[in-house]
């Protein structure tokens, strides 16, 4: 049930990414819109889980929050590292670096496992939360697929290489979820690396997609469709609880 439920999620993705290859001609909306879903991703559903699977403290601090930050901070210094290097070789891509949009890319096939992990394990425990666990990974994997294609594309990389890693994100759930057939992953782990992606994520968010967004658009339509995101994550979230 799991995997047939993961195959679900793969033409989610699918739909999501081919939505951002359809509205280039509104690029702002398309951005504002993916900063608000990922921000939706990593406060309401990312960190809420990785606290709850690995909360436990270390120096008087929830080990999942010192892993979000650790995840903000090296997105920061991954890109910055990228950026010198580039422009001590004299490219030119506005400032940004297609390794950066390749590996955030990667970040999220890397969650999309997560997934279809989780959604295994769901139904491990139990068809009641196997089903919600399903509701929430179908449904936001149109965001996923979304943001990814997003992704790739925002930091100059050709539309070819932006599909393949779209397709790998929708494949990805599947792997996730058949992969449970052979073996069960740690809570704890898994929480860890939620907290650890969802601070990189949030780092690609504020301080790239959304200033980007607003650039050359600072419309109230721009705002909108973040504040969209947000909400509509939320709504996804409520709903599968």
């Amino acid at each position: 049930m799991a995997v047939i439920v993961a195959l679900g999620a793969f033409l989610m993705t699918l739909a999501g990414g081919w939505t951002a290859q359809r509205v280039t001609d509104r690029r702002h909306l398309v951005l504002g819109l993916a900063g608000g879903l990922m921000l939706g991703v990593v406060g309401l559903d990312l960190l809420p889980e990785a606290l709850e699977a690995a909360g436990r403290p270390f120096l008087g601090v929830p080990l999942a929050l010192l892993l979000f930050v650790a995840g903000f901070l090296v997105a920061h210094v991954v890109e910055r590292l990228l950026a010198v290097r580039q422009a001590a070789h004299g490219a030119e891509n506005g400032g940004r670096t297609p390794e950066v949009g390749l590996t955030a890319a990667a970040a999220m096939v890397g969650h999309s496992v997560a997934d279809g992990v989780a959604l295994g394990a769901a139904f491990q425990v139990g068809g009641g939360m196997g089903a919600a666990v399903a509701l929430a990974v179908v449904t936001h994997d149109f965001a996923d697929g979304f943001n990814t294609y997003t992704l790739t594309r925002l930091y100059g990389n050709a539309r070819r290489k932006a599909q393949l890693m779209l397709f790998a994100d929708a494949l990805a759930p599947v792997v996730g979820a058949a992969s449970t057939l052979l073996f069960t992953l740690p809570e704890e782990p898994l929480g860890a690396y939620l907290a650890f992606f969802g601070g990189a994520l949030l780092y690609l968010a504020a301080a790239e997609i959304l200033p980007e967004a607003h650039h050359s658009h600072p419309a109230l339509s721009t705002l909108m469709c973040t504040v969209g995101g947000v909400v509509g994550i939320w709504l996804v979230v409520g709903l599968a609880e």
